[in-house]
């Protein structure tokens, strides 16, 4: 019979229990996930307990609580607090999303926060992105065009312009590639629902005029067709988009120029 083990080093033990702060009677208990590279140690989970009389709403708002009084060697990625920029993207109570635009009082009982799921840690909370962010160099996400250009802007009409909405919205904040289960298995090859969503916006923009390149580029067993339409990347993106609609119009795409 096999015998199937985590590395060592995997398995997430129980961490330290932080003090409780001194006469609070509105509190919140946070477990979150712990790693550091400069020690031999496995992860673990700690466990804090917040004043949310005195902290903001947001999960964030407690992390930069528990960092600034609690425990300031906590580390994770945070920038605009507005749920522009994408920094903040974590597994909060199971979900990929955003710290900054998730309601700590939106989650039943203690709060659990692990980094987005299947990507390296570089420590705590931070993910490993560059394998990501390298699958979107790929797909060239600039405007190309061959034609002579025009002495002003290039002009698209209303019903074009509106054929990019849902796609240029996009934070890149992993959310959605981090939740899919092909993803998971295949990420050395399928580009993920983030990266292909960002391909249809410029296949979708009646400016470009690389559409031939961009498919043949995508025309390969696994960058997109190991979407499976799970719906993982639909339900979990805290910009509600829809990558799922975005890969199914490349398929699309590519079929309409075989005929």
């Amino acid at each position: 019979m096999a015998d199937f083990a985590l590395p060592r080093n995997s398995k997430v033990q129980d961490g330290k229990t932080w003090p409780k702060p001194e006469g609070a009677s509105n509190t919140r208990t946070f477990k979150v996930y712990r790693w550091s590279p400069d020690d031999d140690e496995n992860p673990s989970v700690d466990t804090y307990t917040v004043d949310m009389d005195t902290c903001g709403p947001m999960v964030l708002d407690a992390l930069i609580k528990i960092k600034n009084e609690i425990d300031p060697s906590l580390t994770f990625r945070r920038s605009c607090r507005e749920g522009v920029c994408g920094s903040c993207a974590m597994n909060i109570d199971g979900t990929n999303t955003l710290a900054c635009t998730s309601f700590t009082s939106e989650v039943s009982g203690d709060v659990k926060i692990y980094p987005l799921p299947h990507q390296e840690v570089v420590k705590d909370l931070v993910p490993d992105m560059t394998h990501f962010f390298a699958q979107y160099r790929e797909v060239e996400p600039w405007l190309k065009t061959d034609s002579q250009p025009p002495e002003r802007e290039r002009l698209q009409s209303v019903e074009e312009r509106e054929k990019l909405d849902g796609l240029w919205e996009c934070i890149l904040c992993a959310c959605c590639t981090t939740s899919c289960p092909s993803y998971w298995w295949n990420a050395d090859r399928y580009m993920g629902p983030a990266v292909l969503l960002q391909a249809y916006r410029w296949l979708a923009d009646s400016r470009d005029e690389a559409t031939g390149d961009r498919l043949d580029q995508l025309e390969d067993p696994f960058r997109l067709y190991r979407c499976h339409t799970i719906m993982n990347c639909a339900k979990t993106c805290p910009k509600s988009l829809n990558p799922a609609k975005a890969i199914a119009e490349i398929k699309k795409m590519m079929l309409e120029r075989q005929i």
